[in-house]
């Protein structure tokens, strides 16, 4: 892959070719330009491309087509530039960036902000070097976010490695990090922890751009403390006051549409309705799993939902854009059609459908048709980022059961809430039934374990949740378990349980269903146990086959297994599970599973 010239040295030939002096690489002519500078439509534009960055824009460059200059006709169709995804996270497509990049050219991405935490948690900053060097491969621009938390809560998890302040003024000087990632111990920030301010004032030491995650709806001193404390953006809202407060303290709002998280609508009505300023409000995914990549589209299908939400389609662009761009200090770079940028564009016929008809990253037609046209570069991933599995021994039935106190025939417990399409669960209580001095599940409510994964340790915490609608002998385990990584396994046999998890420590990772005695569904996960290095449509079609499986267990929530995996998340109320109990998230404090005998 040919290395993009800095603005600085391709300027001699950008100012030769918008002179006329110079030939251009290509010419896109006769195109409708979307300047998301002014939030205007400009008929009848040509666009002059060298060195992979605009020289000129504007209404005729007939005087920048030389003898080789490649000549793309628009026919009237809109340009548009490169859409950005200002945060999220490659492992949550279970896809290397390689793959990831592979997925989302065709659909028009063409920069991406990623936090790599997941493999953080599992391989440490050594994982994170392996994904920054990967993206940096890629023929689009994946700039990496250094992980902040490693664990996420200090106290309430355990991870496979950490992350120090030395681990992130070291990565500072990578040439691929952009910033923080998410800085999800909002309570540590908010009390003044000093690792936390340590590794905020690293990052603006390094003039970097500290990204936020305050999962709480508590609006008053706690999040004016955490604004205090240096966050740029929060991607954690879920309402319009959310949304209007961040702004309101000089933080970017980023309005989020994954697989599983739909807070665009609820928040976007401080545009469309408030008729706040746009400039601070910011599109972006966090987590799309492979078949959403695959089926659905990946910001192209966020700036499609904020249209259909009624925001104007300008605003929306520059949304997913300029905006983004200037965000991270590289409106000069990117997120604009502009002189000396690179050149990523767009070709549509529909600002509001948005058909991704032809892509250009740098100059470069990366994607025609739905089709990629280039090659997406592959590390050659080493054997300890492949063998990251470590149970100790084979679990059994008994690794999962939860004794009731002595002589009772029910008890009250807590239970993990489900809820769908968003990332919070709620803190449920159940009275459950006590057969042989072990509680059972019951009705929705089934058991969930965290089968410690990392140092082999043998250890299972075992609690109870909701939602999932499970009927049947069944299990569902998984070592994609935000954020720690551990194994998640939810089912309502316990041998079932024991049995995928067994199958995951003997596959190396990834995700497992089993029904009736015998397993109905895998997506092997090899590296991390986290990511496949197979394509994502082979991917996709395996998770697509999972939620299937799930559906024929009873489960019809949409994207469940998103749910699932977010079941160890210990910063995102109300109650979670982690590998040394079950957590309060918003006391931010372990808790008892079971409340009082009945």
């Amino acid at each position: 892959m040919e290395i993009l010239k800095t603005w600085a040295q391709s300027a001699p030939r950008l100012v030769a070719v918008a002179a006329g002096r110079a030939p251009a690489d290509t010419v896109i002519r006769g195109g409708i330009w979307v300047n998301v500078q002014t939030r205007e439509t400009l008929e009848n534009q040509d666009i002059a491309i060298a060195d992979g960055r605009f020289a000129y824009c504007g209404p005729d460059a007939s005087h920048c087509i030389g003898p080789d200059t490649q000549v793309i006709e628009a026919q009237g169709r809109y340009m548009i530039p490169g859409l950005c995804d200002a945060h999220m996270h490659v492992e949550s497509g279970m896809l290397t960036p390689a793959e990831f990049a592979r997925a989302v050219i065709p659909h028009g991405t063409t920069s991406m902000f990623t936090d790599p935490h997941e493999i953080a948690n599992v391989l440490g900053l050594r994982g994170v070097r392996l994904m920054h060097d990967e993206a940096l491969l890629q023929p689009v621009n994946m700039w990496t976010q250094m992980p902040s938390c490693a664990p996420s809560a200090p106290g309430l998890e355990t991870t496979g490695h950490e992350i120090t302040p030395d681990d992130v003024a070291e990565a500072m000087d990578w040439p691929g990090i952009i910033g923080l990632g998410e800085m999800m111990n909002f309570p540590g920030v908010v009390n003044g922890d000093a690792k936390m301010l340590a590794e905020i004032a690293a990052t603006q030491a390094a003039g970097k751009t500290v990204g936020g995650h305050y999962a709480s709806p508590d609006l008053g001193p706690a999040f004016h403390a955490y604004a205090a404390g240096g966050p740029a953006d929060d991607h954690e809202g879920t309402q319009e006051a959310d949304a209007i407060a961040r702004v309101r303290q000089g933080m970017r709002a980023m309005l989020r549409l994954g697989s599983a998280w739909y807070d665009v609508e609820s928040q976007i009505t401080a545009i469309t309705e408030k008729g706040l300023d746009p400039r601070n409000f910011i599109l972006c995914t966090d987590d799309c799993h492979s078949g959403t990549l695959i089926h659905d589209g990946h910001m192209n299908r966020v700036v499609r939902h904020a249209i259909d939400c009624g925001c104007d389609p300008l605003i929306a662009l520059q949304m997913a854009t300029i905006n983004t761009a200037t965000h991270f200090g590289l409106e000069r770079e990117i997120g604009s059609i502009a002189p000396g940028r690179r050149a990523d564009v767009i070709l549509t016929s529909d600002l509001r459908a948005l058909p991704i008809e032809m892509v250009i990253a740098r100059g470069v037609v990366v994607a025609e048709g739905g089709e990629i046209q280039v090659d997406c570069p592959h590390l050659d991933w080493p054997d300890d980022a492949r063998a990251t599995v470590h149970l100790g021994r084979d679990l059994t039935a008994q690794d999962f059961e939860i004794a009731a106190p002595d002589g009772a025939e029910s008890a009250r417990v807590k239970v993990i809430g489900v809820v769908e399409n968003q990332a919070p669960t709620r803190a449920l209580s159940a009275d459950l039934p006590v057969r042989e001095g072990l509680i059972e599940g019951a009705g929705d409510t089934c058991q969930i374990a965290l089968v410690e994964r990392h140092r082999g340790t043998g250890g299972v915490t075992n609690a109870f949740v909701s939602g999932f609608g499970y009927t049947g002998r069944m299990a569902l385990a998984s070592t994609v378990a935000h954020d720690s990584h551990h194994m998640i396994v939810v089912g309502t046999d316990r041998a079932m349980m024991a049995a995928a998890a067994n199958r995951l420590g003997e596959v190396g990772g990834g995700v497992t269903l089993w029904a009736e005695g015998e397993e109905r569904a895998l997506v092997e996960l090899p590296i991390a146990g986290l990511m496949s290095d197979s394509p994502a449509a082979e991917v996709a079609a395996r998770a697509q086959a999972l939620g299937q499986a799930m559906a024929a267990s009873g489960c019809t929530l949409n994207n469940a297994y998103m749910q699932h995996s977010l079941l160890a998340l210990v910063v995102i109320p109300e109650l979670r599970i982690s590998d040394l109990g079950l957590v309060d998230v918003t006391r931010f404090e372990l808790t008892d599973l079971i409340e009082t005998n009945s």
